[in-house]
């Protein structure tokens, strides 16, 4: 709303000095930005809508970093989180897994594969940026990571353990709990 006037009171500064066809182009423009917000709105809203109807997407808009644009992203594109068999396989089909190269047994990691999903992963990864810039409390494991690794390889890891921690919620049918501990049988 502020922004609205003060375009509409720069407009009447300007028309004296401007010719008219500039200022006329200027206010289409300023109604076509108008209009796009509206439409933004709307999209929103239906995005709401969906979480309020879809169990998986309002499991998975608890984790921090996804919310509603990511959960609902990756629930259309997943489809059946009972395709992958691990979260791990997962994270390799939205492309967040390093690549490996190896010889004589020894195996060298690289950076990630890009190979899969590039919507959902570069949603996933400004998750991770958001939730390392905006949190209050960080994650122990974060914290530590920030000590010896990239900035960039921080977000990255981040972004791979919500991959992972969304198929284990869609997996297994149930809410995000950030206490819980996976075990691996051994």
């Amino acid at each position: 709303m502020a922004l609205t006037k003060a375009i509409a009171d720069t407009f009447a500064r300007v028309e004296e000095r401007l010719p008219q066809v500039l200022i006329d182009s200027l206010r289409e423009q300023w109604a076509r930005i108008i209009k796009l917000d509206e439409e933004i709105a709307i999209f929103e809203r239906r995005l709401r809508d969906w979480k309020k109807e879809d169990k998986a997407v309002k499991a998975i808009s608890e984790i921090p970093g996804v919310g509603l644009l990511r959960a609902t992203a990756a629930v259309a594109m997943i489809c059946d989180p009972k395709f992958f068999s691990s979260g791990r396989e997962f994270a390799a089909w939205v492309g967040l897994v390093p690549k490996q190269t190896g010889s004589g047994g020894k195996v060298s990691l690289h950076g990630i594969s890009k190979r899969g999903d590039t919507y959902l992963r570069k949603l996933l990864i400004h998750g991770a940026r958001a939730v390392l810039t905006h949190a209050k409390e960080p994650n122990p494991w974060i914290v530590q990571m920030q000590g010896r690794r990239p900035s960039n390889v921080v977000v990255v890891a981040l972004a791979n353990k919500m991959v992972r921690t969304i198929w284990a919620v869609l997996a297994h049918d149930r809410r995000y709990d950030r206490s819980y501990i996976s075990v691996n049988p051994a």
